[in-house]
């Protein structure tokens, strides 16, 4: 049971990524009209997935996974993104996509133990400095709403934002968890400072209105991004559903805090975990679905909830989960239909993919000079290199024609540099 469930997750999720139907990256979801748009072609699109995920699926989702033993969905779905959008846009791409995505997620669920064990082989492990790319991605998305609202509203009120996000995110560190009808409760102090964020950037939003009829145009402008999403809610439902039965089996979770809970079977404690975050990332998944039209496989991670809730009911859990990713998509029509009364929610959706795309850039990039100088201290003590290293890959991809994709440089730059401290370490020559 599990590794069927397991396996039509990850080959229905390349599918949807293939298509162009949902993605589970946030950074990404806005990258994809331009392809349809055919500003980018299926190659540089292919890149920017490589730059913004692989990072996130070999120094967050495996090593995370690895510890727990239990499957991130990160770790999963941010590769079945990866595998959809590599394979072609094409009948043929479409199969191998399916393929590729469920073998994958079966090896996933059978090799975590050999992927430890292969990189343990090597002199000198580079899996956990490498971590330290997804650090402060994980870390970094927590001020987009700040952010956001900054590019919308003005520098004072962004400036505040990013205040009342980092208060919060301290706030909630300290408190750490609270007892709850005999349980303990783990509060995710990023999950729940973004919270405030998102609610301070939708009162600001909140306070353009719209006239009558005089934003007809707009609403027509989301309705026709909300078709490609209307035409596939049974496959999302579908998604739904096998995400959710994979929960209530505690073979994936949705985030480091109900996965650290599901290891220790304190399912109650991840439930809460689960539905802090989703609460949290929900107004940002709705933004970007309306703007882009294309959804996420695991919605906006209320799935997880549901599953955990039906832990060891696994048919239950599978209709519930299709049946929240149903009402998601049915709420989603009714606040498009809304957008009129709201412009400035239309907009705050456009400064949302701007600011995710720059705070995504730069901890891409402080990110792999972290990662990079660590893994040559830890190696060998050699203090600078890999600052250096990344740095010069950086400037030189910038100097190439027909370079990588600026985003995917670091993180890139960070996997060579590991292996070439290998090759020093075996050859002496550190």
């Amino acid at each position: 049971m599990k590794y069927a469930i397991i396996a039509l997750i990850g080959s229905l999720a390349a599918i949807l990524a293939n298509r162009g139907i949902a993605v589970f990256n946030d950074g990404f979801r806005p990258l994809l009209p331009q392809y349809f748009d055919r500003v980018i072609d299926r190659r540089e699109l292919a890149a920017m997935s490589l730059a913004i995920s692989f990072g996130l699926v070999v120094g967050y989702g495996i090593p995370a996974s690895i510890a727990a033993s239990v499957i991130l969905i990160h770790c999963l779905l941010l590769s079945a993104d990866l595998i959809g959008i590599w394979c072609s846009d094409s009948k043929g791409g479409l199969i191998l996509a399916g393929l590729g995505g469920g073998a994958y997620a079966l090896a996933l669920m059978a090799g975590l133990e050999a992927v430890t064990e292969f990189f343990a082989t090597l002199p000198y492990n580079f899996l956990e400095s490498l971590g330290h790319v997804s650090d402060y991605i994980v870390a970094a998305t927590t001020i987009i709403p700040g952010i956001a609202l900054g590019l919308q509203h003005g520098v004072k009120r962004g400036a505040f934002a990013v205040g009342v996000i980092m208060l919060t995110f301290l706030l909630f560190r300290k408190i750490g968890r609270v007892s709850l009808f005999d349980h303990e409760v783990l509060f995710n102090p990023a999950g729940i400072a973004m919270l405030a964020g998102i609610l301070l950037m939708l009162m600001a939003a909140a306070r353009q209105r719209g006239e009558g009829n005089s934003h007809a145009s707009l609403a027509a402008a989301f309705s026709s991004r909300l078709v490609r999403i209307g035409g596939n809610v049974p496959l999302l439902v579908l998604m739904g559903g096998l995400v959710s039965a994979g929960a209530s089996l505690g073979i994936v979770a949705g985030d480091p805090a109900s996965l650290a809970l599901i290891s220790q079977d304190e399912y109650f404690g991840a439930a809460l975990a689960a539905f802090a975050r989703a609460i949290g990332f929900a107004p940002l998944i709705f933004t970007t679905a309306i703007v882009t039209g294309v959804y996420a496989p695991a919605g906006c991670t209320f799935v997880f909830v549901v599953g955990l809730i039906c832990h060891g009911q696994t048919a239950a859990a599978f209709l519930a989960g299709g049946a929240v990713i149903w009402l998601e998509i049915s709420l989603l029509k009714f606040s498009a239909r809304g957008m009129d009364k709201f412009p400035g929610i239309k907009e705050m959706g456009e400064h949302i993919r701007t600011a995710m795309n720059r705070v995504v850039e730069i901890a891409l990039v402080v990110g792999s000079m972290v990662a990079a100088e660590s893994m040559g201290i830890e190696a060998a003590n050699l203090t600078g290199a890999g600052t250096l290293f990344v740095i010069a890959a950086i400037l030189l991809n910038r100097e190439a024609e027909g370079g990588i994709v600026e985003m995917a440089v670091g993180p890139m730059a960070c996997i060579v540099w590991g292996i070439l401290l290998n090759l020093f370490i075996v050859t002496g020559l550190v």
